[in-house]
């Protein structure tokens, strides 16, 4: 069975004013750094070549398409692909997308070593609100320039191990790790830009919200029998604060490697895929174990109904 070394590149701030190449060049220097390491897959966080702009309120269509990429790779990202290529290393992580027919979603790609794009994913459970509320501390407008992803969750077999991916919002949500488990998912990767404060709640403190972070990526992980590696953009982008709590976690719901700062920062964990083989022949051997005929609910209501 396959054993990888797999790093998570945390990224600390990126201001509104940064380019895009700029950020590719602490993106390689990570991607070097996880070369020295021996690593042989490292994984970006969410929208990882701008600042978070969903929490900007913007109408001018020209001023939105600029956070958008229309090709990927691009002029901007072609040495992180090329570096790559160099270091025989596979990459995965997130952009703001621009189709050709003009949809907009919040995306991520996977490489295989030799930088070839081999999957694409395109968020599906997109939080926040599409119109300025004045309710809120800060804004959190994905609803209003990305489209729900329209790829479903699907998974690759990429460099021997089946790899699937998600990003922010949809490791909160179950159905996003269960759809991959039960097309064997082995890793799962997520790349995340979570606010450090709640703008609906502004009591609720960074450790319930990082102890929410993990608990998603930890349950998840033991539920599929799958690796997780979650990675955060994290630190103060234009008076914001995004946490950082970047985690790999084992099939067992183990954290093996995690991020102790908000910026740049590299963690590592060897991955020993055979690892994720118990559970799903045991007690998540889906084909067993589970009772179809009275998950209807899942498919068929989105809401919450009160019927007693």
């Amino acid at each position: 069975m396959t054993i990888m070394k797999i790093a998570g590149a945390q990224l600390g701030a990126i201001q509104k004013d940064d380019s895009r190449e700029s950020v590719v060049i602490r993106m390689i220097a990570l991607l070097d750094e996880a070369a020295s390491k021996g690593a042989d897959m490292v994984v970006y966080p969410e929208l990882a070549l701008t600042t978070f702009f969903p929490r900007w309120y913007m109408e001018d269509q020209a001023e939105i398409d600029f956070w958008f990429e229309t090709e990927m790779p691009n002029a901007a990202t072609q040495p992180l692909f090329d570096r790559a290529r160099e270091l025989n290393i596979a990459i995965t992580f997130g952009y703001g997308e621009k189709t050709p027919d003009g949809h907009y979603y919040n995306t991520s790609v996977v490489t295989d070593r030799q930088a070839n794009i081999v999957g694409k994913y395109r968020k599906v459970h997109l939080p926040g609100h599409s119109e300025y509320d004045t309710e809120r501390a800060f804004q959190h407008l994905e609803k209003r320039y990305f489209e729900p992803g329209d790829l479903g969750f699907n998974v690759w077999r990429n460099e021997g191990v089946i790899m699937g991916m998600a990003i922010c919002n949809d490791r909160r949500w179950p159905e996003t790790f269960r759809c991959l488990g039960l097309q064997g998912v082995e890793l799962v990767t997520i790349g995340y830009n979570t606010p450090s404060v709640n703008s609906q709640m502004s009591a609720e403190g960074l450790e319930k919200r990082l102890f929410h972070s993990d608990l998603s990526m930890q349950s998840g992980a033991y539920q599929n029998s799958t690796y997780v590696v979650g990675v955060a953009k994290a630190g103060n982008e234009d008076g914001h604060p995004l946490m950082g709590g970047s985690i790999i976690v084992d099939p067992d719901g183990f954290v093996l490697a995690r991020a102790v700062t908000e910026e740049d920062e590299l963690i590592i964990a060897e991955c020993d895929f055979s690892k994720c083989d118990f559970g799903k022949k045991t007690i998540f051997d889906f084909e067993r174990h589970r009772r179809i005929e009275h998950y209807g609910r899942l498919t068929s209501q989105t809401g919450v109904i009160i019927e007693v």
